[in-house]
């Protein structure tokens, strides 16, 4: 698929009043939030407020209790509440798990061909390949590296190489700092900005470390024990949020 191709794809996600949670624990309370065609929104939060068990409502991993997930795709509307995540994943929405969780024994290129398993991307295995490989020169230079004999940074390349191996329409991506020097986390947080710009991908980044967060999101919002707290319609606005200066950035 070349590049003009992937960036035609409209995709958007709108979140209404999720609740959600484990057995008789509740994680999420009435969240809601939208995510416009090639945006980028950053979930902002502190580990346990409910930021991972979003994205798995999202992919059909936990079923929501109450509320409504719709994704948009090139006009048309997808209930994805119930749907099962094999399906969620063929209608182009690809999850990025935190912890790259990826195959310590299989070389890079075999991991990211274990991505192409959807239907829209088997059958473009090769052009998709080049594609990864072309965002990700370094991957290229080590195909056939064993995954778990790379630095945490790299295997985040892998991570995410092996997303856009699925065609993504819309990228789901939790905690990629998570584990990684800081000079690897700006690098990633830089790599997604450029893919989400050169390839008009619509990313929803779930995130703990802010000011790295900020530097590429178009919007964000503030999640607290399960419930969004502020939501930010510039970089501006939530850099300047009296709650955002006290929870990360020691105001």
């Amino acid at each position: 698929m070349s590049n003009s191709e992937r960036a035609s794809h409209a995709a958007s996600l709108a979140i209404k009043d999720v609740c959600a949670g484990y057995g008789a624990v509740q994680v999420l309370r009435n969240v809601s939030l939208d995510v416009a065609n090639a945006q980028t929104v950053a979930l902002l939060g502190t580990n346990g407020n409910g930021k991972s068990t979003l994205m798995k409502c999202i992919m059909g991993m936990v079923r929501p209790s109450a509320g409504s997930i719709i994704a948009t795709l090139d006009g048309v509307d997808h209930d994805l509440v119930g749907m099962p995540t094999e399906k969620i994943v063929d209608l182009g929405i690809t999850l990025v798990p935190e912890g790259r969780r990826l195959f310590p024994r299989l070389t890079v290129e075999e991991n990211l061909l274990l991505g192409a398993y959807r239907p829209a991307a088997r059958s473009r295995i090769a052009d998709n390949l080049a594609f990864c490989f072309e965002a990700f020169p370094r991957l290229a230079e080590r195909r056939n590296q064993l995954a778990g004999s790379m630095s945490g940074g790299e295997q985040q390349m892998v991570a995410l190489a092996r997303a856009l191996m699925t065609v993504p329409k819309i990228l789901l991506i939790d905690e990629p700092s998570v584990g990684l020097a800081p000079i690897f986390v700006s690098r990633t947080i830089e790599k997604i900005g450029e893919l989400k710009e050169r390839y008009k991908l619509t990313v929803l980044m779930a995130e703990q470390n802010f000011n790295q967060a900020i530097r590429i999101a178009d919007c964000g919002h503030v999640i607290v024990h399960g419930h969004l707290e502020f939501h930010g319609r510039t970089r501006a606005e939530l850099s300047d949020n009296e709650m955002v200066k006290k929870l990360y950035l020691g105001a």
